[in-house]
Parts: C-alpha cells; structure tokens; sequence
C-alpha cells in the first residue's frame, strides 16, 4: 500500500524539518512530497538537505514562485498519480493537523470509504487556539456550503484529507478551478458528485505555533462566491 503525504509550503522554515522528522517517526510507511513555492526564507533548502538522509522516501517539487494551495496540490495530485501511490494524504505543514491522525484516515480510507477528511466539526473533533472570529468564520462558512450544495460534509473547507487514487483519477484534475479555501470544498463536491463515499473522522485542528498564516480575505470571498459556481461545472470525467 503505497501512501503518499503531499506538504505545500511557502516561508515555513520554522517548522518543515519538525514535520518531516514527525511524519517518517510513524510506523506507516510514508512517503512525503514537499511542493515548494519558491520560499524565500530557505525552505527548499532545509528539505535538500534532508533528502540525503531520507532517500527515496522524502521528495521535493520546487515552484518558481507562490502559485496558491490548489494549484500545488492538483501538481502534487499527478505527480502522486503518475509514481503510482494508492493513498494521497493532504496535509499543512505547521502541525496544525497533528501527523498522528493520518494513520485514522489512512484506516477509513482501506476500509471503504474514497475520500476520508479530517473533521473539525463532527462529535469529537474540535479546534484549539483559534481566536473566535477565526471560528465563527469557519463554521459560517461550513454551513453556508452545505446549504448551497446540499454536500453531507461537516467540515468542507478540511484541508486534512486521504483520497484514494481512484478519486484523483476520475477527477479532471485540469478542470478544477480554484486554489484557496474553495479548491477544498470543490475537491469533495467533485468526488461527490461523481459518487464517491465520503467519510468524515475527528480530528482536533490546532493553530499554528510558528510562522506567519496565509489566510486572506481573497481566500474567503472565493471560496463564498465559488460555491455557487461549482454548482454549474461538468463533474464527468470527460
């Protein structure tokens, strides 16, 4: 079973090498693939010289500049898909997803489900250092995107996911439009409407110790006005 962990990153010199060290500490047997948006703090480099003790195992795909979340996951995506991983983990890099989890969603994934996601906002999943306008924020928009897809997802912005391969294959992955909080929602409004099962596991998400957010308003308004759009996309695979 080949598992493939896919890490964005820009500007998180503080906490890549932590990550990685935390993620191939586990007994799964991971890989990770690290895209690089061309940090300029020396992100890529610090994963370089990593790779010398991780060979084969720790990958880097270097960006020349800041391309958006979506834009290096659908890379990630084929890049993933093209090596022949089985199961595609999204995942940030600053441990506000804890790497303990994966091993749960990995569960869920082999045991049936095509897409399993980290939830926030299910019995016993939660946040940790949030401020509440970071919340209110979150949840508003969770329920907002169920009201309008009409989705049976809790947490649809997650970005804490395990697909499995088949999922990233039927998708046209050069179709999707969006890279911020809305390239999330319509990852899993594509696989559900194609049909995929969806299962969604707790997870407690917590803020960010070091390094600096990327969240933006741009990111919110593209994700409250692209919901309406995805309604009209073409979710065949053709």
């Amino acid at each position: 079973m080949k598992k493939l962990v896919i890490i964005p990153t820009y500007n998180e010199k503080e906490n890549i090498e932590k990550i990685i060290r935390k993620v191939f500490s586990l007994s799964g047997g991971y890989h990770l693939l690290i895209v690089d948006d061309g940090s300029p703090d020396g992100t890529g480099d610090i994963i370089k010289n990593l790779q010398n003790e991780f060979s084969g195992s720790l990958h880097l795909m270097e960006r020349s500049g800041k391309m958006g979340l979506g834009t290096a996951y659908i890379a990630g995506f084929k890049w993933a898909l093209g090596k022949g991983y089985e199961y595609i983990f999204e995942m940030d890099a600053d441990f506000s997803h804890n790497p303990d989890d994966l091993e749960r969603l990995y569960d869920a994934c082999a045991a049936g489900a095509d897409v399993v996601v980290g939830s926030r906002y299910i019995k016993g999943g939660g946040v940790v250092n949030w401020p509440w306008d970071r919340i209110f924020i979150s949840k508003g928009g969770a329920f907002y995107t169920r009201m309008i897809t009409w989705m049976p997802v809790n947490d649809p912005t997650a970005g804490f996911v395990c697909y499995s391969s088949k999922v990233l294959r039927a998708i046209p992955l050069d179709k999707v439009h969006f890279i911020g909080y809305a390239f999330q929602i319509e990852m899993k409004y594509r696989a559900w409407k194609l049909g995929f099962k969806i299962k969604e596991v707790p997870i407690t998400f917590e803020d960010r110790k070091e390094g600096v957010s990327k969240m933006s308003s741009g990111i919110i308004k593209e994700a409250m006005y692209g919901v309406w759009k995805m309604r009209g996309f073409d979710h065949s695979k053709a």
